[in-house]
C-alpha cells in the first residue's frame, strides 16, 4: 500500500478521537502526512527503546516513535496515569510492538471503542472492525511499518 493510498483511507474513527501511530525514524514525514490527511492534529510522541540495535543507513535503529494526534475533543490521560516518554521494552518478532502500550491505552480510555490497523501480530484485545484489514502479515505492505491505533 502506498503512502497516497494510506492517506486516502477514511477510517471509521469517531469525530472526537485520538490516534496512536507507530513510525520508524525514516518514515517520520510519511507518518505526519497520514496524521494530517486523516484530519488529526499532532500532539506529542514517545520513543520506544527496543533495547536491541537493528539495521539502518545513517544510524542503526534502536527506537521507534509512538506519535499521538487528536481530532475533536479528546483529553490526555489523567495526570496520575501518564507515563514517561521513553518506553523500554525489548524488541520481539518483526514489527510487533510492546503489549504494555495496548494495556495503557485500554486503561486511559476504558469506555471508548478501539481499533488497531496493520498490527503484527493481530491481537484479540480489540475486535477487528468490519470491512477493515487489521492483520497485516505481508512484510512491507504498510509504508514504514505504520501501526495505527484509533481510540
Amino acid at each position: 500500500m502506498s503512502i497516497d493510498e494510506l492517506c486516502a483511507l477514511k477510517g471509521p474513527a469517531a469525530k472526537d478521537s485520538v490516534l496512536y501511530l507507530w513510525a520508524t525514524a525514516s518514515k517520520l514525514l510519511e507518518a505526519v502526512a497520514v496524521i494530517a490527511a486523516w484530519g488529526y492534529i499532532y500532539k506529542t510522541h514517545a520513543i520506544w527503546d527496543k533495547e536491541k540495535v537493528g539495521m539502518g543507513y545513517w544510524f542503526r535503529g534502536q527506537h521507534e516513535l509512538l506519535m499521538v494526534a487528536t481530532r475533536g475533543k479528546m483529553s490526555p490521560p489523567a495526570q496520575p496515569d501518564r507515563i514517561g516518554s521513553v518506553i523500554r521494552a525489548r524488541r520481539d518478532s518483526h514489527s510487533s510492538k510492546p503489549d504494555q502500550v495496548r494495556d495503557w491505552i485500554a486503561k486511559w480510555y476504558p469506555n471508548e471503542r478501539k481499533m488497531e490497523m496493520f498490527a503484527r501480530p493481530y491481537t484479540e484485545m480489540w475486535p477487528k472492525h468490519d470491512g477493515w484489514e487489521t492483520t497485516n502479515t505481508t512484510r512491507g505492505s504498510a509504508p514504514g511499518r505504520l501501526t495505527l491505533t484509533v481510540v
